[in-house]
């Protein structure tokens, strides 16, 4: 087994792999404790040699491996590569690409929801992967060999998986699918942490300027400190605190400690008096500070038959397609599809989701299609 702990074993890997047109990756990091995550190991593997790379040895540059990572020519193959990208992208300071990721694949060739490495190796290899190493604490040295392998089977898998699968998807034309979702990877907002945009990763409860700008304003505050700190959000404040904060709005030490969501003697503490004045400096400049109130579509009354009908006629259709439904529609579009039809702002509505399934919902909502019973099978009837 490769175990690359050294600048120079790193760069000649990564010089080899560069000559091939793809490369499979994947992490092992811990986050238990920490904002951001703590890379542990990266395993890799080309179809002549895998290797894992020990991150944490000392005196490692893993600037050979952010050339790799960075290089257009070549595809990187992860599977559900969100959080891997997320570690590539700190390492990087830029977005790695391009990049393929099986899981997707996986969703666009019949193999379910969000389908897991397991089971898209036993589906496609007929191998059951040994799960014994599953909960190992990456950061400690040294790892065992069972550790290693358990490790690095998932990226030589990976290398065997990916050939097929990618020969799959252009058999029955769907790579474009495969593509445009995995377009969504270069977004490099999903893997930055800016304070004032902090806010939109919680649930707004509200729609007056002062309490959107005192949401606005807490949840900047608390992010500033986690990363600060490199500690979980939830270790400086948690979600509900956010919320209280947001409704109570206080501008004293004496307030902030009368909050039910506030850890007792959290009032004591050197930082609770900039999250005081956070707060109030966000309430006394409401008017540029607070961001747009969201907007608010009311809902017509009884939906729920045409949600449950709606979800009938997708798993319908995504079943004559063999793709999981998940990549067509989520539970939030049909409830959308449902209340608007057509004026819909949905993805189900577009391109080649709408020729799978999206006219067709239309169609029904309109009484065009009809779903009955023909024995023990439930099928979808255009309607002259």
């Amino acid at each position: 087994m490769n175990i690359i702990r050294d600048t120079d074993g790193l760069k000649a890997y990564c010089d080899a792999a560069r000559e091939h047109d793809f490369v499979c990756i994947d992490t092992e990091f811990m986050r238990e404790t920490t904002f951001f995550s703590i890379l542990c190991l990266v395993q890799v593997a080309t179809v002549e040699e895998e290797a894992i790379i020990d991150p944490l040895a000392e005196g490692i540059d893993l600037t050979p491996l952010k050339e790799l990572l960075m290089d257009a020519s070549i595809t990187k193959v992860m599977h559900a590569a969100r959080q891997d990208m997320e570690i590539f992208y700190k390492i990087c300071d830029a977005v790695p690409g391009p990049i393929f990721d099986t899981q997707i694949a996986g969703m666009a060739i019949g193999l379910g929801d969000s389908a897991g490495y397991g089971a898209l190796v036993k589906a496609r290899l007929g191998i059951n992967l040994d799960k014994g190493a599953r909960f190992t604490d990456w950061s400690r040295r040294p790892l065992s060999e069972k550790q290693l392998t358990y490790a690095l089977a998932d990226v030589t898998h990976l290398r065997d998986l990916y050939p097929a699968v990618l020969e799959e998807l252009e058999e029955k034309g769907r790579l474009k699918w495969v593509m445009e979702e995995m377009a969504q990877h270069s977004d490099e907002s999903l893997y930055t942490f800016e304070p004032e945009d902090a806010y939109q990763r919680l649930k707004i409860r509200g729609t007056k300027k002062h309490y959107l700008a005192a949401l606005k304003a807490a949840a900047a505050w608390r992010e500033r400190q986690a990363i600060k700190k490199d500690v979980p959000r939830r270790r400086v404040l948690k979600d509900d605190a956010m919320y209280d904060l947001a409704q109570q709005r206080p501008r004293t030490i004496e307030a902030l400690a009368k909050l039910r969501g506030i850890p007792r003697g959290f009032e004591k503490s050197s930082s609770a008096q900039s999250l005081v004045d956070s707060i109030g400096a966000a309430i006394d400049n409401a008017d540029d500070y607070a961001p747009p109130a969201p907007k608010v579509r009311h809902m017509p009354p009884s939906l729920g038959p045409r949600i449950e009908m709606l979800k009938t006629l997708l798993r319908l259709r995504t079943e004559v397609e063999g793709i999981a439904t998940r990549l067509v529609a989520n539970a939030k579009d049909i409830e959308q599809l449902a209340a608007f039809g057509d004026a819909a702002e949905i993805v189900a509505l577009k391109g080649w989701r709408r020729e799978i399934f999206g006219q067709d919902a239309v169609d029904m909502l309109r009484g065009k299609i009809a779903l009955r019973l023909e024995g023990e099978h439930v099928v979808a009837e255009r309607l002259d």
